[in-house]
């Protein structure tokens, strides 16, 4: 996978932020916000910046995450 952290508009996602479902009880997770770009984002850093992944690439990732069970 690529990534990005231009802050050029075209990378922008357009969608919600909101917290990932594995969440844990400390508090540790990211943000991710979908679209033709997805973002995402560490919620207690957030100003550290966002990477960004084209909507093939999030599907990839996400494809894969679901079916790893190690």
């Amino acid at each position: 996978m690529t990534s990005s952290t231009t802050t050029d508009a075209s990378f922008v996602p357009t969608g919600p932020w909101h917290k990932s479902s594995y969440t844990n009880d400390r508090g540790e997770c990211v943000e991710v916000a979908e679209g033709p770009v997805t973002g995402v984002r560490d919620t207690k850093h957030r100003e550290l910046g966002v990477l960004h992944f084209s909507a093939a690439e999030w599907r990839a990732f996400l494809s894969t995450a679901m079916t790893d069970t190690r």
